[in-house]
């Protein structure tokens, strides 16, 4: 058993093996067998798919457990009550499909997983059909989507100002936004804040000690 590597250490994978970073994310995410063994296979149906799509790099499939299911599930933590849930451009399912593998089985539970390419959702709908997920997958730009959710999510998708832009509409209906940056967050911020006005606030990912997410609420138009 390798020692108890603390909330930000699953990114430097301490333990070394995939099966002690699986260990290390049951316990901070408080995952379920069940909800293990759905991860898992999800890990599988990303490998098959990853060769023949290219949805995530080699390098970064190594480091499923810290690097894509612990990044995601964190946001859950944050927003612990919320069943319903939009992530834009929802690409190889992060974070939308590790939360809808997380949510399955509470009741209200949605994850609406909004994504323009039809590889990646042929992807998304097959993991969401495998797995009998709480899901839906929307084939559209997310600029076109207004849906009532209580969360908007996004991580990898565009810098803050567009991304600002295309979760506005859901924003306005009174969803709170979470969203995975990385160590770039502080310029996306001051730049966003030319176009934008909102309420902000920054925390710090527990996943990666650099990156931050950001939640962003009373969005409106810049002067």
């Amino acid at each position: 058993m390798c020692a108890d590597p603390g909330p930000h250490e699953p990114g430097s994978n301490p333990c070394g093996p995939a099966s002690a970073d699986a260990t290390s994310f049951a316990r901070l995410a408080g995952a379920t067998p069940t909800q293990m063994a759905d991860l898992a296979r999800f890990r599988r149906m990303l490998g098959d798919w990853n060769v023949r799509i290219n949805l995530v790099s080699a390098a970064s499939l190594e480091a499923f457990w810290p690097r894509h299911a612990w990044d995601s599930a964190q946001l859950l933590q944050l927003e612990p009550l919320a069943r319903v849930w939009a992530d834009l451009g929802a690409g190889a399912g992060f974070p939308g499909l590790v939360l809808a593998i997380l949510l399955k089985g509470k009741p209200g539970a949605q994850v609406h997983l909004i994504e323009s390419q039809a590889r990646r959702c042929r992807f998304l709908e097959a993991v969401v059909a495998a797995l009998d997920l709480p899901a839906t997958v929307r084939r559209a730009r997310a600029e076109s989507v207004t849906l009532k959710v209580e969360v908007v999510t996004a991580r990898a998708v565009a810098p803050l100002t567009r991304l600002i832009g295309l979760a506005q509409p859901m924003l306005a209906l009174g969803a709170r936004g979470l969203f995975l940056k990385g160590r770039g967050a502080e310029a996306e911020i001051a730049e966003a804040r030319r176009a934008w006005r909102f309420s902000l606030k920054v925390i710090e990912s527990r996943s990666d000690p650099q990156g931050r997410i950001l939640e962003i609420r009373g969005v409106s138009r810049g002067r």
